[in-house]
């Protein structure tokens, strides 16, 4: 009996060949992938670590800001807050939730107070996370002639424009000696200097601190959009804070001093493609084995059916 082949019969050499075509093109472009990212990460990270100098004006030295990112504040100072009761700065951070920690003095004739308002206006603008919820303001003044009557005044007034319930307890204006308000500002590379006409020269900012006391985030400038504020306190929660979307949103965002905003990170997109490609790749590999081994299979089936004494 003459057994006839199926023309679309794939003996096992075929199917080994294209199945090693297949995983050799899937390895090739896994490890293009990886490259492409890594490069990138390379290229990010160069562009991270350049610093920028400049010559500054003759009354603005002195009175920069130097990053100290990750390090930890010194948990044990003591000031005295708007009620007139001393408190250790590590009652206020203490691993609940993060804060924004802003240093100046209550009687500044212009940028501390530009600073508190816009940073009032920002968060005000982030409706899904309040202080006394989700983050604590702390205010801290570094001259220390002014006292706790002052703080609370200015309490009050930013709890008025901030109305929302609960945020008392989030809310923090201290004072406290010249040692305590110096040591913070130095922890935190917040540089000031008195002036002949009694004010201070300083440099504006906010600080993102972390649950557990160690600096996040610089905010330079004197305006905070609220989608900043947003992703610099869940960056500073490290988890706590947001839904898994905004986090996974954050995740693709990278912080920009020059323009003190979050902008979308080209190699995170890079990272997502890579991994979307590899994934859909190696589901194309796993469908065409399963076909090719299904008629393979198949054949090896109707070849048992047609050849003589099959059955007997």
């Amino acid at each position: 009996m003459i057994s006839t082949v199926s023309p679309t019969r794939l003996d096992r050499s075929t199917v080994a060949h294209r199945a090693g075509v297949v995983s050799r093109f899937g390895m090739g472009l896994l490890l293009l992938v990886f490259s492409a990212v890594s490069a990138n990460q390379v290229l990010a990270q160069d562009a991270g670590s350049g610093e920028f100098t400049e010559d500054l004006p003759e009354e603005l030295v002195g009175v920069d800001i130097v990053e100290h990112l990750d390090e930890t504040l010194p948990l044990d100072l003591v000031f005295t807050d708007e009620d007139g009761e001393r408190i250790k700065l590590g009652d206020i951070i203490d691993g609940e939730r993060p804060t924004i920690l802003q240093i100046g003095y209550f009687k500044c004739p212009m940028l501390c107070n530009l600073v508190l308002n816009e940073a009032m206006d920002g968060l005000a603008g982030v409706d899904d996370l309040s202080a006394g919820t989700d983050f604590d303001l702390v205010a801290v003044s570094i001259n220390p002639n002014e006292g706790h009557e002052l703080a609370r005044v200015k309490k009050e007034g930013y709890l008025l424009e901030y109305a929302r319930p609960g945020a008392s307890r989030g809310f923090h204006f201290l004072t406290g000696s010249a040692e305590n308000t110096k040591a913070l500002a130095d922890a935190v590379g917040f540089q000031y200097r008195l002036q002949d006409d009694g004010e201070y020269a300083h440099a504006a900012a906010l600080f993102v601190i972390t649950p557990d006391g160690r600096i996040s985030r610089y905010l330079y400038g004197v305006r905070y959009e609220p989608a900043t504020l947003r992703f610099a306190l869940m960056e500073g929660a490290e988890g706590r804070i947001g839904s898994t979307l905004e986090r996974f949103i954050l995740w693709c965002h990278v912080y920009d001093p020059d323009s003190g905003s979050y902008h979308l990170l080209a190699f995170r997109v890079m990272q997502l493609g890579g991994l979307a490609t590899v994934f859909v790749m190696v589901v194309g590999v796993g469908l065409l084995w399963l076909r090719d081994r299904r008629r393979t299979s198949g054949i090896e089936s109707r070849d048992q059916i047609a050849s003589p004494g099959a059955g007997r």
